[in-house]
């Protein structure tokens, strides 16, 4: 076997659903990978709707495992603990995945012996109309798109692989261990972090991070993360994930002052966008920015309504 791929679901059966037909869509020969679906407490028709799926392509090696500590972190764990290949891929339940994507780790990684963790290409696909408040940065927040090079390059410091697209070999978490239970989205708590956080460790250990380009998935964006509220809930829940993951004083005195620059970096962005004519790109930048700035200070997760 030489590479698992791993999809934490909770409460997305039909989305779920669309991301496994991109799975049994791959290039590669179907001997050579598996899937490991972890069901972390859905109370939907997941498992009827995988059992069904399976059940219509014995030819793959599908397999669902439940976990029932609630978190991605928990459930993502859960699926490196059940996999058999020599390298794992994770994705989430709102991706579908490209022909070349198992195929192409896999060719990163026996090509790169020494290579251990990498990403690939996010392209957003928006199932209704991209809004006109939309800027990169606030897309970056949503949607998290990523795209580097036409070729295998290394991650600039300033960049980590996106959680929806990360590939590692599966001594990366004998070296740094796995996904810290304290971050990452939990039930309708949109914190996160826990990506970031993993990647830190790998270069704390002078790792270098790798992209893939042919390893590229598409991230669906439904109307319902275009709210208000779901904005404003995702902003502070990021500003909580950046302090939650802070060790010490020091490291929080380092957010703190990071974040001062960052407010006063977003003020002149705003301007900027307010005098090209685009005042709702400055507001929703202003919000958002905002928004991070109170989670830092509060520190106390909010749930999706």
């Amino acid at each position: 076997m030489k590479l698992t791929l791993i999809i934490a679901t909770f409460n997305r059966a039909t989305s779920l659903l669309r991301t496994l037909k991109s799975a049994v869509e791959q290039s590669a020969a179907a001997d050579l990978w598996e899937c490991i679906v972890v069901n972390n407490n859905s109370t939907d028709n997941t498992e009827e709707i995988f059992d069904s799926f399976a059940a219509q392509h014995p030819q793959f090696n599908l397999k669902i495992v439940n976990e029932t500590k609630q978190g991605l972190s928990n459930a993502r764990n859960r699926g490196i603990a059940e996999a058999q290949g020599e390298y794992i891929a994770i994705i989430d339940d709102d991706e579908t995945i490209e022909e070349s994507y198992i195929e192409s780790y896999i060719e990163f990684f026996d090509s790169f012996p020494t290579a251990v963790a990498a990403g690939g290409a996010v392209i957003a696909q928006y199932e209704s109309k991209k809004p006109k408040w939309m800027s990169k940065y606030t897309e970056q927040m949503i949607a998290n798109p990523l795209d580097l090079d036409v070729v295998v390059t290394t991650f600039p410091k300033s960049r980590v692989p996106a959680g929806g697209n990360m590939a590692f070999r599966k001594e990366a978490f004998d070296l740094v261990g796995t996904f810290n239970p304290r971050l990452g989205r939990n039930g309708k708590n949109l914190t996160g972090g826990e990506e970031n956080d993993l990647f830190a460790r790998l270069r704390e250990q002078n790792i270098p991070l790798y992209f893939v380009p042919n390893a590229a998935i598409y991230h669906h964006i439904p109307e319902s993360k275009l709210t208000d509220e779901y904005f404003d809930t995702l902003s502070y829940n990021v500003g909580c994930s950046k302090r939650l993951r802070t060790r010490d004083d020091n490291e929080l005195r380092v957010l703190i002052a990071e974040e001062k620059k960052k407010r006063l970096a977003t003020y002149i962005l705003a301007t900027l966008y307010t005098l090209c004519l685009q005042p709702l790109k400055a507001k929703y930048l202003l919000r958002m920015r905002n928004g991070i700035s109170r989670g830092i200070a509060e520190k106390e997760p909010l749930e999706q309504k």
